[in-house]
Protein backbone atom coordinates (compact mmCIF):
# COMPACT_ATOMS: atom_id res chain seq x y z
CA UNK A 1 0.00 0.00 0.00
CA UNK A 2 1.13 3.57 -0.44
CA UNK A 3 2.50 5.52 2.49
CA UNK A 4 -0.39 7.13 4.39
CA UNK A 5 1.55 10.38 4.52
CA UNK A 6 1.33 10.68 0.74
CA UNK A 7 -1.55 12.56 -0.81
CA UNK A 8 -3.15 10.54 -3.60
CA UNK A 9 -3.08 12.23 -6.98
CA UNK A 10 -6.67 12.50 -8.21
CA UNK A 11 -7.44 11.12 -11.64
CA UNK A 12 -9.88 13.01 -13.85
CA UNK A 13 -12.90 10.80 -13.24
CA UNK A 14 -16.23 12.40 -14.16
CA UNK A 15 -18.74 13.27 -11.45
CA UNK A 16 -21.66 11.94 -13.46
CA UNK A 17 -23.72 9.14 -12.00
CA UNK A 18 -21.90 5.86 -12.59
CA UNK A 19 -23.76 3.26 -14.59
CA UNK A 20 -23.44 0.27 -12.29
CA UNK A 21 -23.74 -2.10 -15.24
CA UNK A 22 -20.23 -1.01 -16.22
CA UNK A 23 -19.01 -3.22 -13.40
CA UNK A 24 -21.07 -6.26 -14.32
CA UNK A 25 -18.81 -9.22 -14.93
CA UNK A 26 -15.85 -7.67 -13.14
CA UNK A 27 -16.30 -9.11 -9.66
CA UNK A 28 -13.89 -11.51 -7.97
CA UNK A 29 -16.63 -14.08 -7.31
CA UNK A 30 -17.11 -16.97 -9.73
CA UNK A 31 -20.36 -18.77 -10.46
CA UNK A 32 -20.83 -21.25 -7.64
CA UNK A 33 -17.29 -20.92 -6.25
CA UNK A 34 -18.15 -19.15 -3.04
CA UNK A 35 -21.03 -21.52 -2.28
CA UNK A 36 -18.63 -24.38 -3.00
CA UNK A 37 -16.24 -22.87 -0.48
CA UNK A 38 -18.95 -22.91 2.15
CA UNK A 39 -19.91 -26.51 1.41
CA UNK A 40 -16.45 -28.01 0.84
CA UNK A 41 -14.46 -25.97 3.33
CA UNK A 42 -16.11 -23.55 5.68
CA UNK A 43 -14.06 -21.62 8.25
CA UNK A 44 -13.54 -24.55 10.62
CA UNK A 45 -12.39 -26.97 7.94
CA UNK A 46 -10.22 -24.28 6.35
CA UNK A 47 -8.38 -23.62 9.62
CA UNK A 48 -7.83 -27.35 10.06
CA UNK A 49 -6.44 -27.75 6.53
CA UNK A 50 -4.29 -24.60 6.51
CA UNK A 51 -1.19 -26.08 8.29
CA UNK A 52 -0.99 -29.13 6.01
CA UNK A 53 2.04 -29.39 3.69
CA UNK A 54 1.15 -28.19 0.22
CA UNK A 55 1.76 -31.58 -1.47
CA UNK A 56 -0.69 -33.19 0.95
CA UNK A 57 -3.31 -30.52 0.32
CA UNK A 58 -2.86 -30.77 -3.44
CA UNK A 59 -3.22 -34.55 -3.21
CA UNK A 60 -6.50 -34.11 -1.38
CA UNK A 61 -7.56 -31.64 -4.04
CA UNK A 62 -6.74 -34.08 -6.82
CA UNK A 63 -8.82 -36.79 -5.17
CA UNK A 64 -11.67 -34.33 -4.68
CA UNK A 65 -11.41 -33.31 -8.33
CA UNK A 66 -11.73 -36.88 -9.57
CA UNK A 67 -14.69 -37.40 -7.27
CA UNK A 68 -16.37 -34.19 -8.42
CA UNK A 69 -15.81 -35.16 -12.05
CA UNK A 70 -17.60 -38.45 -11.43
CA UNK A 71 -20.46 -37.06 -9.33
CA UNK A 72 -21.32 -33.85 -11.23
CA UNK A 73 -22.53 -35.00 -14.68
CA UNK A 74 -24.32 -31.73 -15.52
CA UNK A 75 -21.25 -29.61 -14.83
CA UNK A 76 -19.07 -32.20 -16.57
CA UNK A 77 -21.20 -31.76 -19.70
CA UNK A 78 -20.76 -27.99 -19.49
CA UNK A 79 -16.99 -28.40 -19.41
CA UNK A 80 -17.08 -30.93 -22.26
CA UNK A 81 -19.20 -28.57 -24.40
CA UNK A 82 -16.88 -25.62 -23.76
CA UNK A 83 -13.79 -27.64 -24.63
CA UNK A 84 -15.38 -29.06 -27.80
CA UNK A 85 -16.29 -25.56 -28.99
CA UNK A 86 -12.92 -24.02 -28.14
CA UNK A 87 -10.61 -26.92 -29.04
CA UNK A 88 -12.28 -28.67 -32.00
CA UNK A 89 -8.93 -29.97 -33.27
CA UNK A 90 -8.41 -32.09 -30.17
CA UNK A 91 -9.69 -35.65 -30.08
CA UNK A 92 -12.50 -36.69 -27.76
CA UNK A 93 -9.99 -38.53 -25.56
CA UNK A 94 -7.76 -35.46 -25.31
CA UNK A 95 -10.65 -33.24 -24.31
CA UNK A 96 -11.83 -35.81 -21.77
CA UNK A 97 -8.40 -35.89 -20.12
CA UNK A 98 -8.32 -32.09 -20.13
CA UNK A 99 -11.80 -31.99 -18.59
CA UNK A 100 -10.70 -34.18 -15.68
CA UNK A 101 -7.72 -31.90 -15.07
CA UNK A 102 -10.06 -28.90 -15.07
CA UNK A 103 -11.98 -30.44 -12.16
CA UNK A 104 -8.71 -31.28 -10.37
CA UNK A 105 -7.33 -27.73 -10.67
CA UNK A 106 -10.68 -26.29 -9.60
CA UNK A 107 -10.80 -28.50 -6.48
CA UNK A 108 -7.16 -27.87 -5.59
CA UNK A 109 -7.72 -24.11 -5.78
CA UNK A 110 -10.72 -24.40 -3.44
CA UNK A 111 -8.61 -26.16 -0.82
CA UNK A 112 -5.80 -23.66 -1.31
CA UNK A 113 -8.06 -20.96 0.12
CA UNK A 114 -7.38 -22.66 3.47
CA UNK A 115 -3.76 -21.49 3.61
CA UNK A 116 -4.39 -18.30 1.65
CA UNK A 117 -6.89 -17.14 4.27
CA UNK A 118 -5.66 -18.94 7.41
CA UNK A 119 -2.04 -19.95 6.85
CA UNK A 120 0.93 -18.28 8.51
CA UNK A 121 1.70 -14.97 6.72
CA UNK A 122 5.29 -16.01 5.98
CA UNK A 123 4.04 -19.23 4.38
CA UNK A 124 1.56 -17.33 2.22
CA UNK A 125 4.24 -14.87 1.09
CA UNK A 126 6.65 -17.70 0.22
CA UNK A 127 4.10 -19.63 -1.83
CA UNK A 128 3.05 -16.60 -3.89
CA UNK A 129 5.59 -15.21 -6.35
CA UNK A 130 5.36 -12.25 -8.72
CA UNK A 131 6.97 -12.17 -12.15
CA UNK A 132 6.84 -9.85 -15.11
CA UNK A 133 6.65 -6.11 -15.54
CA UNK A 134 5.11 -4.49 -12.49
CA UNK A 135 7.40 -1.52 -11.86
CA UNK A 136 4.63 0.79 -13.03
CA UNK A 137 2.42 -0.51 -10.21
CA UNK A 138 5.01 0.30 -7.54
CA UNK A 139 6.79 3.34 -8.97
CA UNK A 140 3.55 5.30 -9.28
CA UNK A 141 1.41 3.88 -6.49
CA UNK A 142 -0.94 6.86 -6.31
CA UNK A 143 -2.25 6.79 -9.88
CA UNK A 144 -5.20 4.56 -10.70
CA UNK A 145 -4.63 1.40 -12.71
CA UNK A 146 -6.95 -1.19 -14.27
CA UNK A 147 -5.89 -4.84 -14.10
CA UNK A 148 -7.31 -7.59 -16.31
CA UNK A 149 -7.39 -10.75 -14.17
CA UNK A 150 -9.42 -13.44 -15.98
CA UNK A 151 -11.06 -16.44 -14.36
CA UNK A 152 -8.23 -18.86 -13.87
CA UNK A 153 -8.59 -21.06 -10.79
CA UNK A 154 -5.92 -19.01 -9.00
CA UNK A 155 -7.93 -15.78 -9.07
CA UNK A 156 -7.93 -15.48 -5.24
CA UNK A 157 -4.24 -16.33 -5.06
CA UNK A 158 -3.47 -13.60 -7.57
CA UNK A 159 -5.46 -11.06 -5.58
CA UNK A 160 -3.71 -12.07 -2.36
CA UNK A 161 -0.25 -11.99 -3.99
CA UNK A 162 -0.73 -8.43 -5.17
CA UNK A 163 -1.78 -7.27 -1.72
CA UNK A 164 1.12 -9.14 -0.07
CA UNK A 165 3.94 -8.11 -2.40
CA UNK A 166 2.96 -4.78 -3.99
CA UNK A 167 2.86 -1.67 -1.82
CA UNK A 168 -0.09 0.23 -3.24
CA UNK A 169 -3.89 0.33 -2.81
CA UNK A 170 -5.97 -2.29 -4.63
CA UNK A 171 -9.70 -2.61 -5.13
CA UNK A 172 -12.01 -5.22 -6.55
CA UNK A 173 -15.73 -5.80 -6.92
CA UNK A 174 -17.48 -8.76 -5.35
CA UNK A 175 -21.01 -10.12 -5.07
CA UNK A 176 -22.25 -9.99 -1.51
CA UNK A 177 -23.37 -13.43 -0.32
CA UNK A 178 -26.85 -14.16 1.06
CA UNK A 179 -25.40 -16.10 3.99
CA UNK A 180 -23.90 -13.58 6.46
CA UNK A 181 -21.42 -16.08 7.92
CA UNK A 182 -20.15 -17.07 4.48
CA UNK A 183 -19.97 -13.45 3.36
CA UNK A 184 -18.02 -12.36 6.44
CA UNK A 185 -15.54 -15.21 6.05
CA UNK A 186 -14.89 -14.51 2.35
CA UNK A 187 -14.48 -10.79 2.93
CA UNK A 188 -12.09 -11.39 5.83
CA UNK A 189 -10.01 -13.72 3.67
CA UNK A 190 -9.80 -11.26 0.80
CA UNK A 191 -9.05 -8.33 3.10
CA UNK A 192 -6.43 -10.23 5.08
CA UNK A 193 -3.35 -8.49 3.63
CA UNK A 194 -2.77 -4.85 2.84
CA UNK A 195 -5.67 -2.42 2.95
CA UNK A 196 -7.74 -3.38 -0.09
CA UNK A 197 -11.18 -2.08 -0.94
CA UNK A 198 -13.85 -4.72 -1.60
CA UNK A 199 -16.78 -3.09 -3.32
CA UNK A 200 -20.12 -4.89 -3.12
CA UNK A 201 -21.48 -5.08 -6.67
CA UNK A 202 -25.04 -4.75 -5.40
CA UNK A 203 -24.36 -1.27 -3.97
CA UNK A 204 -21.62 0.22 -6.10
CA UNK A 205 -23.05 3.71 -6.47
CA UNK A 206 -20.17 6.14 -6.84
CA UNK A 207 -17.73 3.97 -4.88
CA UNK A 208 -16.01 2.86 -8.06
CA UNK A 209 -15.30 6.48 -8.92
CA UNK A 210 -13.93 7.09 -5.43
CA UNK A 211 -11.44 4.22 -5.50
CA UNK A 212 -10.17 5.38 -8.89
CA UNK A 213 -9.81 8.92 -7.59
CA UNK A 214 -7.86 7.57 -4.64
CA UNK A 215 -5.36 5.93 -6.96
CA UNK A 216 -6.34 2.29 -6.50
CA UNK A 217 -5.44 -0.49 -8.90
CA UNK A 218 -8.75 -2.10 -9.89
CA UNK A 219 -8.65 -5.92 -10.18
CA UNK A 220 -11.31 -6.85 -12.74
CA UNK A 221 -12.57 -10.22 -14.03
CA UNK A 222 -14.78 -9.39 -17.04
CA UNK A 223 -14.61 -12.68 -18.97
CA UNK A 224 -17.87 -14.40 -17.99
CA UNK A 225 -21.20 -14.63 -19.84
CA UNK A 226 -23.67 -12.45 -17.92
CA UNK A 227 -26.33 -12.19 -20.58
CA UNK A 228 -26.90 -9.91 -23.53
CA UNK A 229 -27.39 -6.73 -21.48
CA UNK A 230 -24.40 -4.40 -21.86
CA UNK A 231 -22.54 -7.07 -23.83
CA UNK A 232 -21.44 -7.44 -27.43
CA UNK A 233 -21.09 -10.64 -29.43
CA UNK A 234 -17.45 -11.07 -30.44
CA UNK A 235 -15.35 -14.17 -31.17
CA UNK A 236 -13.89 -16.27 -28.38
CA UNK A 237 -11.91 -19.20 -29.79
CA UNK A 238 -13.81 -18.58 -33.03
CA UNK A 239 -17.23 -18.86 -31.41
CA UNK A 240 -19.52 -15.85 -30.97
CA UNK A 241 -19.65 -15.07 -27.24
CA UNK A 242 -21.55 -12.43 -25.25
CA UNK A 243 -18.73 -10.32 -23.81
CA UNK A 244 -19.19 -7.44 -21.40
CA UNK A 245 -17.44 -4.19 -22.22
CA UNK A 246 -16.67 -3.24 -18.63
CA UNK A 247 -12.89 -3.53 -18.95
CA UNK A 248 -12.75 -0.95 -21.72
CA UNK A 249 -15.26 1.30 -19.97
CA UNK A 250 -13.38 1.22 -16.66
CA UNK A 251 -10.07 1.99 -18.34
CA UNK A 252 -11.69 4.85 -20.24
CA UNK A 253 -13.18 6.20 -17.02
CA UNK A 254 -9.79 6.07 -15.28
CA UNK A 255 -7.91 7.31 -18.35
CA UNK A 256 -5.40 4.49 -18.03
CA UNK A 257 -4.15 1.48 -19.95
CA UNK A 258 -4.99 -2.10 -18.97
CA UNK A 259 -2.42 -4.35 -17.32
CA UNK A 260 -2.94 -8.14 -17.68
CA UNK A 261 -2.49 -10.35 -14.60
CA UNK A 262 -2.27 -14.14 -15.04
CA UNK A 263 -2.13 -16.51 -12.06
CA UNK A 264 -0.68 -19.99 -12.61
CA UNK A 265 -0.92 -22.79 -10.04
CA UNK A 266 2.48 -24.44 -9.51
CA UNK A 267 3.83 -27.21 -7.30
CA UNK A 268 5.23 -24.53 -4.96
CA UNK A 269 2.06 -22.42 -4.80
CA UNK A 270 1.18 -19.80 -7.42
CA UNK A 271 3.08 -17.67 -9.88
CA UNK A 272 1.42 -14.36 -10.65
CA UNK A 273 2.63 -12.86 -13.92
CA UNK A 274 2.05 -9.17 -14.59
CA UNK A 275 2.30 -8.30 -18.25
CA UNK A 276 3.00 -5.07 -20.05
CA UNK A 277 0.05 -2.69 -20.38
CA UNK A 278 -1.79 -3.27 -23.64
CA UNK A 279 -1.01 -0.84 -26.43
CA UNK A 280 -3.87 1.19 -27.91
CA UNK A 281 -6.34 -0.06 -25.31
CA UNK A 282 -8.90 1.31 -24.70
CA UNK A 283 -9.33 2.39 -28.29
CA UNK A 284 -12.58 4.30 -27.95
CA UNK A 285 -14.54 1.46 -29.57
CA UNK A 286 -15.91 -0.76 -26.80
CA UNK A 287 -16.92 -3.58 -29.16
CA UNK A 288 -13.48 -3.68 -30.76
CA UNK A 289 -11.92 -3.60 -27.30
CA UNK A 290 -14.02 -6.58 -26.19
CA UNK A 291 -12.75 -8.54 -29.19
CA UNK A 292 -9.17 -7.53 -28.39
CA UNK A 293 -9.63 -8.64 -24.79
CA UNK A 294 -10.78 -12.08 -25.95
CA UNK A 295 -7.75 -12.44 -28.24
CA UNK A 296 -5.43 -11.72 -25.31
CA UNK A 297 -7.41 -14.13 -23.15
CA UNK A 298 -7.13 -16.93 -25.71
CA UNK A 299 -3.32 -16.66 -25.61
CA UNK A 300 -3.38 -16.82 -21.81
CA UNK A 301 -5.64 -19.88 -21.81
CA UNK A 302 -3.57 -21.79 -24.38
CA UNK A 303 -0.60 -21.61 -22.00
CA UNK A 304 -2.54 -23.46 -19.25
CA UNK A 305 -5.95 -24.61 -20.52
CA UNK A 306 -6.70 -26.89 -17.54
CA UNK A 307 -6.56 -23.94 -15.14
CA UNK A 308 -9.27 -21.85 -16.81
CA UNK A 309 -12.78 -21.76 -15.36
CA UNK A 310 -14.45 -23.97 -17.97
CA UNK A 311 -17.20 -24.99 -15.51
CA UNK A 312 -18.95 -21.72 -16.39
CA UNK A 313 -21.48 -21.66 -19.27
CA UNK A 314 -19.41 -19.24 -21.33
CA UNK A 315 -21.65 -19.60 -24.42
CA UNK A 316 -25.03 -19.66 -22.69
CA UNK A 317 -26.21 -16.41 -24.31
CA UNK A 318 -26.57 -16.81 -28.07
CA UNK A 319 -27.16 -14.26 -30.82
CA UNK A 320 -30.80 -13.92 -31.77
CA UNK A 321 -31.98 -16.92 -33.73
CA UNK A 322 -29.13 -19.24 -32.73
CA UNK A 323 -29.96 -22.38 -30.72
CA UNK A 324 -28.47 -22.99 -27.30
CA UNK A 325 -25.33 -25.07 -27.01
CA UNK A 326 -25.84 -26.57 -23.56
Amino acid sequence: MSDESQTPVPVPVPDAQVDVCVADGTDINSEGVDNSLDQALGPLWARALAPLPLPVLRGLGRAAGYLLYALAPKRRRVVATNLKLCFPDQTHAQRRRLGREVFVAFSQSLLDRAWLWHGAPEVVAKRLTLTGAYAHLTDDATTSQVLFAPHFVGLDAGWTALNVHVQRPFATIYAKQNKPRLDAWIVAGRERFGSPALLARQNLGKSIVQVLRNGSALYLLPDMDLGARDAVFVPFFGVSAATVTSLSRMATMAKTAVTPVTTRMTSEGYEVHIGQPWANYPSGDHAADAATMNVHLEHMIKAMPHQYYWVHKRFKTRPEGEPGVY
